[in-house]
């Protein structure tokens, strides 16, 4: 596994080649600005605190980097942890019962599986874009890594299972106790907005393999 040192070094080594401080970094990507300071890395009872996902993905976000460039800045002699995860082509999603009803892979035919980093965190499944109804953010053969377990909010990208089967990708504008509102990532393709009560389940998008 990656150490803790690890990760909070490459954090370090990203916000110096973009030009900012560790602080400016987080202010960059939308987080309280001491969430990098050193004195945050280790809690007042001497445990290592480590970076969330959540806060890597928006500094690679507010960045641009990709998740690759930030494991290349990660020190390691046997390089990072990696594991397996499900894989499944975002058109076939849809269909069957290839989702338990908490939105995670149910296994068996239809589902296929490719290595990725472990850095831990939410639970993850991969879908590979098919066509180009989501051009220009992701394109054909891209593969979307997304948690149905991790938080969502207004500015996330999403992935949305709905009841009758059809699948989603697009933007969380806003989320109300009776629907959600999603913006389109292809301009030529329409928003939505849709009843809580049709959403099966939602994925926010963490990684993007292109």
């Amino acid at each position: 596994m990656l150490s803790h040192e690890q990760i909070w070094a490459a954090i370090d080594r990203l916000a110096e080649r973009y030009g900012y401080s560790a602080s400016g970094l987080a202010r960059r990507a939308g987080l309280d600005a001491t969430s990098f300071n050193r004195s945050k890395r280790i809690g007042p009872d001497g445990r290592k605190r480590w970076p969330s996902t959540e806060s890597v993905s928006k500094v690679l976000a507010a960045t641009g980097a990709s998740l690759d460039d930030f494991l290349r800045l990660i020190e390691s002699r046997e390089g990072p942890a990696r594991t397996m995860v499900p894989l499944i082509g975002l058109t076939q999603a849809g269909s069957g019962r290839l989702f338990t009803d908490e939105g995670m892979p149910a296994g068996g035919p239809g589902w296929d599986e490719i290595e990725f980093p472990d850095l831990g965190g939410d639970r993850a499944f991969a879908l590979e874009v098919q066509g180009d109804s989501m051009r220009p953010l992701y394109r054909d053969g891209d593969v979307l890594i997304v948690s149905p377990t991790a938080s969502v909010r207004k500015g996330d990208r999403v992935v949305a299972r709905l009841a009758n089967g059809e699948v989603l990708a697009k933007e969380l504008r806003r989320r109300t106790a009776r629907t959600v509102e999603l913006i389109s990532l292809n301009p030529e393709h329409a928003d939505r907005t849709v009843p809580l009560a049709e959403i099966a389940w939602m994925a926010r998008v963490m990684w993007v393999r292109q």
